[in-house]
């Protein structure tokens, strides 16, 4: 596999077990009635025809989307909802992005400059997030206002930015265990049985989800385990349309920062593909913050015979240390920032 510096945002990275990284674009949307007062359901064929005709007509380079790749989830019930409330929200996805490569025929034996690309890339997707925020949709004589934002699990510079802000602040003055830097990526939505052994179990898997994340470097611990709760923190008059036990979270602690920094940089504004299916998973993912893997074995620690080492003995516990370059198999399977125009 080629070194994942050298990946451009535009180009599909293929990985272990048939899976391959697409890039794409996702913009969350939301749309609010123009009159707060409006009791009228929210049409959604019609939203996304308007939304398909704008960013054929609309944008510097016509781009069209199928109807599958335009997510809407309306409020069921309007009476229920708050003057200031949205009537729906949604989320937009372009993946055909082979113009942004800009490379002939001719050219492909040529080195690409990454960070040329990257740059394209970046401000091409700000441009179509500034074009659609705060246009006006007439729907069948009901206006509505729509809002359109980058999704935080899709900014790759935003997430950096914040960890160096948090770790600045940690690494200031005298620290025991030296310089910390983040280790650990946090990844759901993705299918569970494209993490399973095959005929085996429709669960995922601790040693194939090993095998697939060691793609990109060392692993220190790994944890898997069925992401029942996805859906939590949305409003249940929402129709998501999402179904338990279909989805794993994964969580995965690099030996090396270098391996986390690539592998967020890779999986931040792709989705994951299965050969063989036409399904594209569109997962979210960020930083871990709050000590995953600390935290667990705070929890499984005896505090009864901790009360009773001497403290110089309960400094010395208390010390980072190197864990082995195995991964520990510890399953659980057993706004934004705005655009103005």
């Amino acid at each position: 596999m080629r070194p994942l510096e050298t990946l451009p945002p535009t180009e599909t990275l293929e990985i272990e077990n048939g899976l391959s990284l697409v890039p794409r674009v996702k913009l969350n949307l939301t749309i609010h009635p123009a009159l707060p007062s409006v009791s009228k359901p929210i049409d959604e064929w019609q939203l996304k025809r308007a939304l398909i005709d704008f960013l054929k007509s609309s944008l510097s380079v016509p781009v069209t989307v199928p109807e599958e790749d335009l997510q809407i989830k309306r409020l069921k019930d309007l009476k229920k909802r708050k003057r200031d409330e949205p009537v729906a929200h949604g989320a937009l996805f372009i993946r055909d992005l082979g113009f942004l490569s800009g490379r002939k025929k001719s050219e492909e034996t040529e080195e690409v400059d990454v960070k040329e690309l990257e740059k394209k890339f970046l401000d091409w997707r700000s441009y179509v997030a500034e074009k659609m925020d705060g246009i006006e949709l007439n729907l069948e004589g009901v206006k509505y206002n729509l809002s359109v934002e980058i999704p935080p699990s899709d900014d790759f510079e935003r997430m950096k930015k914040d960890w160096e802000d948090l770790y600045a602040f940690r690494n200031r003055g005298y620290s025991r265990g030296g310089r910390q830097e983040p280790d650990t990526i946090v990844l759901r939505g993705v299918p569970s049985r494209w993490f399973a052994e095959p005929r085996v179990s429709s669960k995922p898997s601790m040693l194939v989800t090993h095998t697939i994340f060691s793609t990109f470097g060392k692993i220190r611990n790994l944890n898997v385990s069925e992401d029942d709760d996805l859906a939590k923190g949305m409003e249940d008059d929402l129709d998501i349309g999402i179904v338990s036990g279909l989805h794993c979270k994964i969580v995965v602690q690099f030996e090396k920062y270098r391996d986390f920094y690539d592998a967020l940089r890779v999986l931040c504004g792709r989705s994951l593909q299965k050969q063989g299916s036409r399904l594209s998973a569109d997962y979210e993912v960020t930083w871990d913050k709050d000590g995953f893997f600390r935290s667990s074995r705070s929890q499984n620690q005896d505090k009864s015979s901790r009360m009773q080492e001497p403290a110089a003995e309960r400094y010395r516990s208390e010390a980072p240390k190197r864990e082995p370059h195995v991964s520990q198999l510890t399953s659980s399977d057993t706004r934004r920032k705005r655009f103005k125009e």
